[in-house]
């Protein structure tokens, strides 16, 4: 795995207060919610970016964030070109049967990279209620940087 060096400007205050505001009206959810779903959206894309040849799911909520992120496609595009330096791709698989396992299983490498990289994390963000991968209804499985099976 990459070092990755993880700083608040990863993203411009006027841009996380943007994401913030958005999430905040359009979801219903707290200030507070909403920024953490923010600083793990960032963690979890800097976690991609440095990695791009893992296959990493975000949870539901970091998943809600990454949605948010790039409906701002300007700051998204230039946040992908400065950490990455390519756009990272949202690509839900197609054609795949949804994948019933444990949150554990499904999210836990994504969890241990945030970790292993010193990112800032927020446990509660990534479990659900049914203990199942919050990604599986959707088929959703990976920032789209490689192929292979990732379930």
């Amino acid at each position: 795995m990459s070092a990755i060096a993880c700083t608040p400007s990863a993203i411009p205050t006027e841009v996380r207060h943007r994401l913030r505001l958005q999430l905040t009206t359009e979801h219903s959810i707290t200030v507070t919610e909403a920024d953490r779903i923010v600083t793990d959206t960032i963690s979890f894309l800097m976690v991609c970016a440095a990695n791009p040849h893992e296959q990493f799911r975000p949870s539901r909520q970091v998943d809600l964030g990454w949605h948010q992120f790039i409906l701002n496609t300007h700051d998204y595009a230039d946040f992908c070109d400065r950490t990455a330096g390519r756009f990272i791709h949202h690509v839900p698989e197609e054609f795949a049967a949804p994948v019933r396992r444990a949150t554990a299983d499904a999210l836990g490498p994504t969890v241990e990279a945030i970790k292993t990289a010193g990112l800032p994390f927020h446990a509660e963000l990534w479990l659900t209620g049914d203990g199942r991968c919050s990604q599986c209804h959707a088929g959703c499985t990976n920032c789209g940087q490689g192929g292979g099976d990732p379930s």
